[in-house]
């Protein structure tokens, strides 16, 4: 005998009154104890205090960051990926992440024209795993149901570590290099920093000079210290664009044996292949690494298009390299 509607129609009524009863709780419900909220008050505080809360601490950083082990240019989802491995695995090393834009995260906010879903091929979804983002499995792909839950959350896990600082609405204008060997050979040895809103106006002032976020692994005379491991750049930049893959094409100017390959067209088979297999130590300039879609435009693989599995696990395998670097 099928069950009466009237029934159940009554008791999803005392369902959702119960529902409607149940008391609101969050975190001032200890504080707020009138329902319009008139006896609200924020702790007082001077303007000056918050100025300088903020200014302290920023100039403490640039101050503790100014010379680093690891510099990441870029903090798309290969940049982040990689500096997650890092930090986690090392928490003595320290990690200076450039970012350009004020909004870290690069193109991983959405998937493909402006969708929302995130889409990544097996086995990238044990990173999923291990960070604990919810996805459906598809069978070889699984779906992030939002990008922007995927890079929110390996943004939030890399800023909590405390060896890890994040520098954005900041340009790297160029790559400090020095001598490595008798025969030329070249060694990075650091980034040259501008606020981007400046690095944008250069033409439009005169003489707005740059800083310097240096490697580790020298005296404080500038030469060698070969007790020392030597710091190293990885550069996540992504496709050419207003700051894409900026360091592959200053490399390229630097080590005059390598050309440009140039992003090729899309074929997402051999793109995230080709990105993953190209990601880690480039060999004409010592302590340079690359990871993510500029390895396509260094190396000139094919665009991948909108699957993301290529941009972290491409992090994961500069970052592991990095890792035995500094073993």
């Amino acid at each position: 005998m099928a069950p009466s509607t009237e029934v159940s129609t009554v008791t999803d009524t005392q369902a959702q009154l119960q529902l409607n009863s149940t008391p609101i709780n969050h975190a001032l419900s200890d504080v707020v104890k009138t329902d319009d909220w008139s006896d609200f008050a924020f702790r007082p505080i001077r303007e000056s205090t918050v100025s300088r809360a903020m200014t302290s601490r920023y100039f403490h950083d640039m101050d503790k960051f100014a010379v680093s082990d690891v510099i990441i240019v870029g903090c798309g989802s290969s940049g982040m990926s990689a500096a997650y491995v890092i930090a986690k695995n090392r928490p003595d090393l320290k990690i200076a992440i450039i970012e350009a834009n004020v909004a870290p995260g690069g193109g991983a906010w959405l998937g493909g024209q402006l969708f929302s879903a995130m889409v990544m091929r097996k086995p990238a979804d044990l990173f999923l795993k291990e960070l604990e983002i919810p996805f459906e499995d598809e069978g070889d792909y699984v779906v992030v149901k939002h990008a922007a839950l995927f890079t929110s959350t390996v943004l939030s896990k890399v800023l909590q570590f405390p060896n890890v600082k994040l520098f954005n609405a900041t340009a790297v204008e160029d790559l400090v290099t020095r001598p490595a060997g008798p025969n030329g050979e070249i060694t990075v040895a650091g980034v040259v920093t501008n606020w981007t809103l400046v690095t944008q106006h250069h033409d439009s002032q005169c003489c707005m000079d740059p800083n310097v976020i240096e490697l580790s692994g020298y005296k404080n005379d500038g030469t060698r210290d070969p007790s020392k491991k030597h710091g190293v750049i990885l550069s996540t930049t992504g496709h050419d664009g207003p700051f894409g893959a900026f360091s592959a094409k200053r490399i390229v100017a630097i080590d005059t044996n390598k050309k440009l390959g140039g992003m090729k067209g899309l074929d997402m088979n051999n793109a995230e292949a080709g990105v993953v297999k190209g990601a880690g130590a480039y060999s004409g300039v010592e302590s340079m690494y690359f990871a993510g879609m500029e390895v396509a435009e260094l190396e000139g693989c094919n665009r991948m298009g909108p699957t993301f599995g290529a941009m972290a696990v491409s992090g994961i395998k500069a970052g592991e390299e990095i890792l035995k670097h500094f073993a």
